[in-house]
């Protein structure tokens, strides 16, 4: 898979990308429609979609570091650093999970204080 980031240099291909940049918006759409491997979503698709929520925004709107936001989900650090640094893609299980966080951010919280108390503890 071909992950580009503006600000990335392009990826090596005998695209004339002088001329892709000269095309006006209508043309691009014009041609995105045109495109028979790639037809645009209905209405009803586009209304099944979810969107899959941001961890790094998720965690900053909880007030937590990366430590504690991994510590309280008991993850490995270095997944949550993945995941917010676009390394690695969430499965559907971490989607969900982070789904129920962003809806009940408190479950989150009541579990860091448990996570906190299991290490006080042990």
């Amino acid at each position: 898979m071909l992950t580009w980031r503006p600000g990335n240099s392009l990826p090596l291909s005998d695209t004339d990308w002088a001329a892709v940049d000269a095309l006006s918006d209508e043309e691009v759409e014009a041609r995105a429609l045109a495109d028979p491997d790639a037809p645009p979503l209905t209405d009803d698709q586009l209304a099944r979609l979810r969107r899959v929520p941001s961890v790094r925004l998720l965690r900053r709107r909880l007030g937590m570091t990366q430590a504690a936001f991994a510590a309280a989900l008991a993850l490995p650090l270095s997944t949550l650093r993945d995941w917010e640094q676009g390394r690695k893609r969430l499965d559907a299980p971490a989607r969900a999970l982070l789904r129920v966080i962003e809806r009940e951010p408190e479950a989150v919280r009541r579990a860091e204080c448990i996570q906190t108390a299991k290490q006080t503890k042990g």
